[in-house]
């Protein structure tokens, strides 16, 4: 019996490092812009909530792929989720929009209309952050 606990564990071990949760919430059909403004967030987001924008105008949510006006709909299912979860945690959901280098801005526009029509009123755009080196600037 020990040694099959002992190998449950390091199957639990290795699979922990495959794991990365930081890309868990990414999209690899989306490619992001690049900004020299992009930086990592500070903290992490309370109840984030992710929308992928692609380049043919479709929004990802989840395993969801709609166009962009079926969103209101999962929106609002959202919405309702949080708030009978808790009463303050709708309020302070952010939606993350990572919009694809092709996509049209105005998409994204429209994108976060649709959101605070539902009620979300907190955003966070991502793009990819620029290499100091592909700038053409010089560390000495």
């Amino acid at each position: 019996m020990t040694p099959m606990i002992d190998m449950v564990f390091q199957l639990i071990a290795f699979f922990m490092v495959l794991v990365n949760f930081t890309e868990a919430d990414q999209n690899q059909r989306i490619r992001l812009p690049s900004s020299e403004l992009a930086k990592p967030p500070d903290a992490p987001l309370d109840s984030p909530i992710t929308i992928h924008l692609t380049s043919k105008g479709t929004a990802i949510m989840g395993p969801n792929e709609v166009p962009i006006q079926d969103l209101t709909r999962l929106l609002t299912v959202e919405y309702q989720v949080l708030v009978r979860k808790s009463e303050g945690l709708a309020s302070q959901a952010t939606i993350i929009i990572r919009g694809d280098l092709d996509a049209q801005f105005g998409l994204i526009q429209e994108i976060m209309q649709i959101c605070q029509n539902v009620g979300f009123e907190k955003f966070a755009l991502r793009a990819k952050q620029q290499e100091a080196l592909s700038r053409g600037i010089s560390r000495t």
